[in-house]
């Protein structure tokens, strides 16, 4: 099964954003381009902050988290799923290196998702604080489940299961460490934000308290909706990335299986 292990972003300031990283959320430096561009990561991802240009080639620009990747054992095996999936769908060589992928398709709603049979520069194991959760918001969110299932190989968890049988519309699936939420972009739920494609990340934690205290004396943190299945607070990066930070909720990340720091 594939595992998701790098999350790209856009920033104005790259050097700026990475120092919050490294500072409030224990990250460590793997590497930075020529153009500016850095990479981080707690031992699982690798987070690579791009200073925005229009060099990069994406087919949108916006400023903020951007697109995934996934280590795959078999890139030739994933592209046939995916051409069987979609045969239209694109497939794009990427440079590789510490910063990008190997090649990149492209989801049922056209976000970017760059895959490698390698770990995209991270070696080790993980720290707390880790990446745990990537949340996208889609008009279908259906459809990018499928395509996540059947072209990568995730499984769909429990909750997306609750959520079908409720009537929403909200879905969920894992890779065994991270739990992948694809929300509906318009919706009504309370606490909702209306930003497409990809909408936060989240944080596992060993000490929330510690973690509160060290993050609200540069950030608004805020406490989640009872209603949410995960995490337990919020808040915004200095470029208003949304992040989630959990200890005794946690995530679910795969079938029958929930990753939490206590």
């Amino acid at each position: 099964m594939a595992r998701i292990r790098y999350v790209a972003a856009l920033s104005r300031d790259p050097d700026a954003l990475a120092g919050f990283y490294t500072q409030y959320l224990g990250m460590k430096e793997l590497g930075r381009s020529p153009e500016g561009d850095v990479s981080l990561t707690e031992g699982l991802y690798n987070l690579t902050l791009f200073r925005k240009r229009q060099s990069l080639g994406e087919l949108y620009t916006r400023r903020g988290l951007h697109h995934i990747g996934l280590q795959v054992e078999s890139l030739a095996e994933v592209r046939a799923r995916y051409q069987k999936f979609n045969p239209r769908g694109m497939v794009i060589a990427e440079p590789g290196g510490l910063h990008h992928g190997t090649i990149r398709i492209f989801d049922p709603e056209c976000n970017p998702v760059t895959l490698s049979e390698g770990s995209f520069g991270v070696e080790g194991e993980p720290e707390l604080p880790r990446i745990a959760h990537v949340a996208f918001n889609a008009l279908d969110p259906e459809m990018i489940l499928q395509f996540y299932v059947q072209v990568l190989g995730l499984r769909e968890v429990g909750n997306s299961y609750e959520r079908r049988r409720n009537g929403l519309l909200n879905r969920f699936c894992g890779d065994g460490s991270t739990n992948l939420a694809i929300h509906p972009f318009f919706t009504s739920s309370v606490g909702h934000e209306k930003r497409f494609g990809v909408n936060h990340m989240g944080f596992l934690v060993s000490d929330l308290a510690q973690k509160l205290d060290d993050l609200g004396s540069v950030v608004a943190v805020k406490p989640r909706p009872p209603d949410r299945p995960y995490a337990e607070f919020r808040f915004r990066d200095p470029e208003g990335n949304a992040l989630d930070l959990s200890q005794n909720k946690g995530w679910e990340v795969d079938v029958d299986k929930w990753d939490r720091a206590a």
